[in-house]
Formats: structure tokens, sequence, C-alpha cells
């Protein structure tokens, strides 16, 4: 095995540990689990999706505050629409382009529909399929921005 694959999977090992480690709080019963968890998890994730590339978990880990900014307010624009019945609602489909490495695609749509008012729906050739709440709201260029944030957590080229 390569470096630069050994590295991604050693990576993807890390990722899948702390996530772990996160859900469970570390708490020793649920330690015990993941040691059969994680392993199980990254086997499966290696079928899904072989590595070929390391994440740069240092960007991963700025990427964060991002998210969870993105989250925060599309959570209070969602609120926002529901309580108050005259904010324009226009719900429809906007297709983006985008030119993302192996895997991205399914890290952007899986981003996505964690964000609130958007849900990643599929894609078609080169173009990602998400479901707004407000076609008029911009939300092509915030995509955009997220996937150049995802293609910077590889090695940075897009495919």
């Amino acid at each position: 095995m390569d470096g630069p694959k050994f590295t991604a999977i050693l990576h993807r090992a890390l990722l899948l540990g702390g996530v772990w480690v996160v859900l469970t709080g570390g708490e020793a019963k649920g330690l015990a689990l993941g040691a059969a968890a994680v392993p199980v998890a990254l086997w499966m994730s290696l079928r899904l999706l072989p590595a070929s590339a390391p994440l740069r978990l240092w960007r991963l880990a700025g990427h964060l505050p991002r998210f969870l900014a993105g989250s925060l307010r599309g959570g209070i624009d969602v609120t926002r629409r529901a309580l108050a019945p005259r904010l324009r609602l226009a719900p429809g489909w906007v297709e983006v382009p985008l030119d993302l490495p192996p895997g991205g695609r399914a890290a952007m749509g899986g981003e996505l529909s964690l964000m609130p008012g958007t849900l990643a729906a599929g894609s078609r050739q080169d173009r990602l399929l998400v479901h707004v709440l407000d076609t008029d709201a911009g939300f092509e260029r915030t995509i955009r921005d997220a996937a150049a944030a995802i293609t910077a957590m590889t090695d940075g080229a897009p495919r």
C-alpha cells in the first residue's frame, strides 16, 4: 500500500473514531463498543468509496465553524419563515454545477442535507440537484463556496 493511500485510510479511521468518541461522550462502555464498530464502519466506508487522497484534517476542522454558522443561520431563517407566514416561500429546485474530487459530491450532499432549508436530492451529470425553500435566496453561491471548501479538504484539485 502506498503512502498517500495509507494516510487516507488513517485519516478516515481517525475521523470515524473521533465521531464515535463525541457520540458516546467518551464513556468506557461506548469506547469498548467503538473498538468493534469503528473498524466495521471504516471497512464499509472503504467499500463504498475507496481511499485515494488523504483528507486535510486541519482544513476539515477549519470548515466546522463555517458549517455550524451556516446551520444556525439556516435554522433561524426557517424558524422566521414558519412563524411569519407573510414571508415569501418559493420552494423549488436548483441545479448547481460542481467539479468535486471523488467522494466530494456525497460529502456535499450530506452537508447540504444537514443544513436547514436545503436538501440534496441527487445529481445529473456534473450538477448537484438541491431542493431549497426559496429559489431566489442565492443558495447557488453558498453551495459553490461549500464545494470549494470540500475540495480543499482533499488534495485541493477538482476532478
